[in-house]
């Protein structure tokens, strides 16, 4: 009877990694916590910044753990050395040091993350997997160009942006413009995934593409509000933005369970800093040429990176309240687009948190500022709130309340105008 050879089990392909610290304590602990991954495998150990750059010459780790501060040379300095050797190798910077120009510097030395001390076992492998996988993004990047693009092709990919972009904004906080934004998006995502019968469906494989970006980089809500598991953001993109191309972007984002693709804020403030006003404009360009109809919910300081995305815009959403700092403010906004020699029609006013018992009613607003309020929508504390909560979009866990209704008739006059340019928004 002849014998059974079992097949050999494919090899795991394992993240090779360096660490780079010069206390020896961190060094084993750091270790430990990699020993049980099976995709990982800590390829050496080195106790100042010099030895960290000999051996990651000698090794060609895929991902370094960097201490910042180090004697001899520290975790900065030998970033710069080895990232200039290595571009392939993905950094990842340790420190107990949390100041933003900590981050910043390490990210200029060209770090792809900055975990701050203590961390645990989760933060530490996630990172490592995900500017691994970034890593292998950016190889996949560069050898698509070297074989596939040409300087016709890349010209014709430029002249094929399409998407129009929508910018929410209010120069009020309080006004609730993230949470209209967030839910004007999902009623027009809603609103695409009805459109088409399963006969339509089998003849066209295309449908109008909708992506929300959340702007307010240092305070994000989308991610929030649509209860969202961040594992990637804008951030992780913004330092690559002059090699970046679509692949690499969609890896970034973030799907909602109703189909609604999102690119989220930062996870933390100080990582602001690294979405420069030249990656936004680079970013939202290339979404023009993925997507349909872009969503942008801004944040309230008028600076060169929103100026930017309104530049671009097809149109403004400005979001007042029945309160007379907001109404103040959106005029003065108004007054700013006649400076920035934006169209009329670029601009359009929505009164959001409308209250009839309310002693400020939409006509005083439009007498004060000169513009037709466009659209109402509803004052409903409950089921504003309980929606933020759960992270749960009112228009979904509540669509027969008067205030999700209002919401899907103005989502519905979006979707129409902007896909339809011989449309006016009435």
């Amino acid at each position: 009877m002849a014998g059974h050879i079992a097949p050999k089990e494919p090899e795991i392909e394992k993240i090779r990694v360096l660490i780079v610290d010069d206390v020896i304590e961190t060094r084993e602990n750091l270790k430990k916590l990699l020993f049980f991954e099976s995709d990982i495998e800590v390829v050496g150990t080195a106790m100042d910044g010099q030895e960290g750059v000999d051996m990651a010459y000698d090794l060609k780790p895929d991902v370094i753990l960097m201490d910042l501060n180090m004697p001899n040379m520290d975790g900065i300095q030998a970033s710069e050395l080895i990232i200039h050797e290595l571009p392939e190798t993905q950094i990842i910077i340790i420190s107990a040091q949390s100041e933003s120009h900590y981050l910043r510097r390490a990210m200029l030395a060209g770090a792809r993350q900055f975990l701050i001390k203590p961390f645990s076992s989760n933060e530490l492998v996630t990172s490592v997997r995900r500017v691994y996988q970034l890593g292998k993004e950016q190889e996949k990047r560069k050898q698509k160009q070297i074989d596939q693009l040409s300087k016709e092709a890349a010209e014709k990919e430029e002249g094929e942006a399409k998407g129009q972009i929508i910018a929410m904004f209010s120069p009020k906080g309080g006004t609730g413009c993230s949470t209209l934004a967030t839910n004007l998006a999902i009623a027009m995502q809603q609103i695409v995934n009805e459109s088409k019968t399963d006969e339509e469906e089998e003849e066209s494989e295309e449908k109008t593409k909708i992506v929300l970006v959340d702007a307010g980089f240092q305070f994000g809500d989308v991610a929030a509000l649509l209860n969202i598991r961040v594992k990637a953001t804008i951030a992780d993109i913004a330092p690559l933005y002059e090699e970046l191309d679509e692949e690499l972007l969609e890896s970034v984002l973030m799907e909602h369970d109703s189909g609604l693709k999102t690119l989220l804020a930062p996870p933390r403030p100080e990582m602001a800093e690294l979405v420069s006003p030249e990656a936004v404009s680079t970013i939202i360009k290339k979404l023009r040429r993925m997507f349909d109809i872009i969503i942008v919910d801004t944040y309230s300081t008028l600076q060169e990176t929103l100026i930017n995305i309104l530049d671009e815009c097809k149109l403004i959403v400005l979001v007042t309240t029945p309160e007379i700092p907001a109404i103040k403010s959106a005029r003065l906004f108004f007054e700013i687009t006649q400076a920035l020699n934006y169209p009329p029609e670029k601009t359009q006013l929505v009164l959001n948190k409308s209250d009839r018992r309310s002693s400020i009613r939409s006509a005083d607003i439009e007498a004060s500022i000169k513009r037709r309020v466009e659209a109402q929508f509803s004052i409903d504390e409950l089921v504003v709130t309980t929606a933020i909560n759960q992270g749960v979009p009112y228009v979904i866990a509540d669509s027969s309340s008067v205030l999700s209704r209002e919401t899907h008739a103005y989502a519905k006059k979006l979707h129409d105008y902007v896909l339809q340019p011989e449309l006016e928004l009435t």
